[in-house]
């Protein structure tokens, strides 16, 4: 019983100092007294509206990013508050990239969409960002952390790339684009909270590539539902799996074995990045919670005999957000 009462207190404390930031500060009645003259009613509100807006910016990116990146969503509230912010500009940026393949019908409307990024990028480094949410909030996440501008060009030209809409010739195609992508979200984020370290630089990318894949793996009952496949070539032959099978939504032995071995990769990654865990400082673990989810899926893969269609694996874990607080708890990936 005393042990309940304290798991609940502490849940209750990571809970309340997560979303402290949320919560509305009332100011003493004395500090509204102030003496009234036409030029403070403009000011007041100009400032007025510049806050609103503000707030309207942080708002779409937070719910870009809790629609379209649920995990990443929830990974964000686990960092301190003066990275949350940016965390959200940086996943909905993501986001907006990533969407862009699915959302286009010619790849040239692709092309001119990731145009307008690179455009916005050269716009936010000269301090001249675009009316669009997610610029506005990337150009003062930018400013805030001194961010490298490497990372998001990475990011842009790898997911330009992508649009040519073919399966990876093998799994370390697959492995570059993660890394370029997703290892390089993971970068802006320890940016974002300060830290420098060659040991949490190299468990980032581990992380990244681990992400990356996941990712494939997860989209596969969609993309196939829309004809299109994108798991490695080379190891789709090695199990003589067609992509045809992928369409059908085959369950045979063949197929399950080529999301082993993929699903395998994934792992390998997850424990190569934690095998860094004395070695990362403190600091960096909360950019590192996104493994949690990762973790999840691989766990949820394997009781279902890697059976990538299974309908259990479409359903989130409402274990999931426990998870990550007891994991921020305990500040460790």
């Amino acid at each position: 019983m005393a042990a309940c009462v304290s798991s609940s207190k502490i849940f209750l404390t990571l809970r309340g100092s997560l979303f402290a930031s949320h919560r509305k500060t009332l100011l003493p009645a004395a500090s509204l007294v102030q003496t009234w003259s036409p030029a403070d009613s403009r000011r007041n509100a100009s400032t007025h509206a510049s806050n609103t807006e503000s707030k309207n910016n942080e708002t779409y990116c937070i719910d870009l990013v809790r629609t379209r990146d649920y995990e990443g969503f929830l990974c964000s509230l686990l960092l301190p508050a003066e990275a949350r912010g940016s965390s959200f500009a940086l996943r909905a940026f993501n986001v907006e990239l990533a969407q862009i393949k699915d959302s286009v019908s010619q790849k040239t409307i692709g092309l001119m969409r990731m145009q307008f990024w690179k455009k916005t990028l050269e716009d936010i480094y000269n301090d001249d960002p675009p009316p669009q949410p997610v610029a506005i909030e990337l150009w003062k996440a930018v400013n805030k952390h001194k961010l490298t501008k490497r990372w998001f060009s990475r990011i842009i030209e790898e997911r330009e790339k992508d649009l040519n809409d073919r399966a990876y010739q093998n799994i370390q195609e697959l492995e570059s684009y993660a890394e370029n992508v997703q290892s390089s979200l993971v970068y802006l984020m320890l940016e974002a909270l300060g830290i420098k370290d060659v040991h949490a630089d190299h468990a980032a990318s581990h992380i990244g590539k681990a992400q990356g894949i996941v990712t494939c793996l997860r989209a596969t009952p969609y993309n196939s539902s829309r004809r299109k496949v994108y798991l490695p070539m080379d190891i789709c032959m090695l199990h003589s799996v067609s992509q045809e099978d992928f369409m059908r939504g085959s369950r045979e032995t063949n197929v399950r074995n080529v999301i082993f071995d993929i699903a395998s990769q994934a792992h390998v990654h997850l424990q190569h990045a934690r095998s860094f865990n004395k070695s990362v400082p403190p600091k960096a673990a909360p950019a590192f919670m996104l493994t949690v989810g990762l973790e999840d899926y691989l766990d949820k893969v394997r009781k279902v005999d890697f059976d990538v269609f299974h309908p259990s694996l479409q359903k989130r874990n409402p274990l999931l957000p426990i998870n990550l607080y007891i994991r921020s708890w305990k500040n460790t990936y």
